[in-house]
């Protein structure tokens, strides 16, 4: 575990997302939370803790090994659900014997759950995917057949949880007439799997994006990831909420913040070059501070010579290229800074703010690329 910084997670914050999005979602409307890469890098482990606070119980993660994690902390007072990633027939039986569901988008998927199920005399819970539009995984038009067939033949053990689909860039109006199609298509299959006399006890498509600008994809299920952290899926869909409520008030507040300390400070000359190699040379006699993070914490180094921090509520700039544990800060004009000052790479100090969406503007990264980037030995606090 590192202890050169530490990711600050604000219970309160999240308390006011997931009110406004149940506020948001048409009644009835199941909550998913979405952990899936580390809980896009806040841990998977403190943010369910946190989420569990907030009477959430259903949990949706990529693969096996983060439905355990989940269990580790819900255990039994949870439904998890993978959307990913099964590895191997181990994986398929703790998955059965615990009661987890999971997405199957083809055969081979399906056969192994009928195999595990009845080896293990306990159902498999399923949620089919089928393809809508987005080329991804999901079972084709051509497979449909099958899968019902195989369904009603096998109902002793498959549980036909759930029919889902995903949009492919919900986030973008660019991307308008191809989700459109996509709703569309996934209503005439459900139509389908019920002319079968089989119909799903969910059906679920929306993530947070496709919640917000298509309401009718809400459905049984949403499957919320980013905006209950407490980021915005795309300015678009910002502006497209400011537009519906005509007025600019950001209802939902950023859960985590990072937050590091001066390691040391000097004095460089006019004409030095700062760190490795030579994309900074001081134009001016320069103070700067060194900072015990790097890219190996998720500190990218395309944020060399842009990124900033705050530090004695200021912004500071990052000058030369960021190193595996390190950075240096340019910090000419902070007076009375010293070893030990507190150095925030996201979050708030004094007046000042850095929000998560400042290292997509200097660094072409998406929300969710930072975050999930954070290095997993980073400490994680809970702030109440």
């Amino acid at each position: 575990m590192h202890n050169n910084s530490y990711l600050e997670l604000d219970r309160k914050a999240y308390k006011v997302n997931i009110d406004f999005l149940r506020k948001h979602f048409h009644k009835d409307v199941l909550f998913s939370s979405v952990v899936k890469g580390n809980a896009y890098g806040h841990s998977i482990e403190r943010f369910v803790e946190i989420a569990m606070g907030e009477k959430v119980r259903h949990f949706s993660v990529f693969d096996s090994n983060e439905a355990r994690r989940v269990k580790n902390v819900g255990g039994d007072n949870v439904t998890v659900m993978i959307m990913g990633w099964l590895s191997n027939e181990s994986d398929m039986n703790w998955i059965i014997e615990n009661e987890v569901e999971f997405f199957v988008f083809e055969k081979n998927r399906l056969t192994s759950a009928l195999a595990s199920a009845k080896k293990l005399r306990k159902k498999a819970i399923v949620h089919i995917e089928v393809e809508t539009g987005m080329n991804r995984t999901g079972f084709n038009a051509s497979d449909m057949k099958w899968v019902q067939d195989f369904l009603k033949k096998n109902a002793e053990f498959i549980e036909f949880k759930g029919l889902c689909t995903h949009f492919a860039g919900a986030e973008s109006i660019a991307n308008y007439y191809r989700i459109k199609k996509q709703i569309i298509r996934y209503d005439e299959i459900y139509n389908q799997f019920c002319d079968k006399d089989l119909k799903p006890k969910q059906r679920h498509a929306a993530c947070s994006a496709a919640a917000m600008m298509y309401p009718e994809t809400q459905m049984d299920m949403v499957r919320i990831g980013i905006m209950q952290y407490g980021f915005w899926p795309s300015p678009e869909v910002l502006v497209n909420f400011y537009n519906s409520k005509r007025k600019n008030d950001n209802p939902l507040k950023r859960v985590i913040s990072w937050k590091s300390q001066v390691m040391s400070v000097k004095k460089v000359k006019r004409g030095e070059f700062v760190g490795y190699g030579t994309s900074f040379m001081a134009d001016e006699n320069m103070k700067i501070a060194c900072v015990p993070v790097g890219y190996a914490h998720g500190y990218g180094r395309s944020l060399s010579n842009i990124g900033r921090v705050l530090i004695n509520g200021e912004r500071c700039v990052v000058i030369g290229s960021i190193n595996m544990n390190m950075m240096v800060i340019d910090v000419t004009l902070l007076e009375h800074i010293k070893r030990g000052d507190e150095v925030v790479l996201i979050g708030d100090q004094g007046d000042k703010q850095l929000s998560v969406s400042s290292f997509s503007d200097y660094s072409n990264l998406l929300n969710y690329e930072l975050l999930t980037r954070l290095s997993a030995d980073i400490p994680r606090i809970i702030k109440s």
